[in-house]
């Protein structure tokens, strides 16, 4: 199952915003960069639809694995766990966040990497 088109982020223009302009929180594994989101960088038939919770973006580079099955299988693993955590949350709706995974998550388990990630996602604010 992939994410409801509502959490996914795309186009470079928001990729680069992020990179630029977000406050980045930090765990052994993974790198969460957030910002408040931007109607200039939504392409027009974006524009009319309401999100109703953030979006959200996973970037794995090869850096973390040569794998491109380990790579997916990675970013199946968080899609996932975001899209139980975050979806429907209300208060969200402004926001984009982007999961970036340094190169020694790859010999951490699944359940070390969620626990992360819902580490960041206190930092940030996503989760009350």
């Amino acid at each position: 199952m992939v994410l409801p088109k509502s959490m996914r982020l795309q186009g470079h223009r928001c990729f680069d915003h992020l990179y630029k302009e977000g406050l980045r929180y930090h765990e052994p594994s993974i790198l969460l960069r957030v910002v408040k989101a931007e109607s200039k960088f939504y392409k027009r038939k974006d524009l009319k639809f309401e999100s109703k919770t953030c979006r959200c973006a996973i970037a794995i580079s090869s850096k973390v694995s040569k794998k491109a099955v380990i790579r997916n299988r990675l970013r199946r693993l968080i899609h996932q766990h975001l899209r139980e955590k975050l979806y429907g949350v209300s208060g969200l709706s402004n926001k984009w966040a982007l999961f970036s995974l340094k190169p020694q998550s790859s010999s951490k388990e699944p359940k070390q990497l969620l626990k992360e990630c819902d580490r960041l996602l206190l930092k940030a604010g996503f989760l009350p």
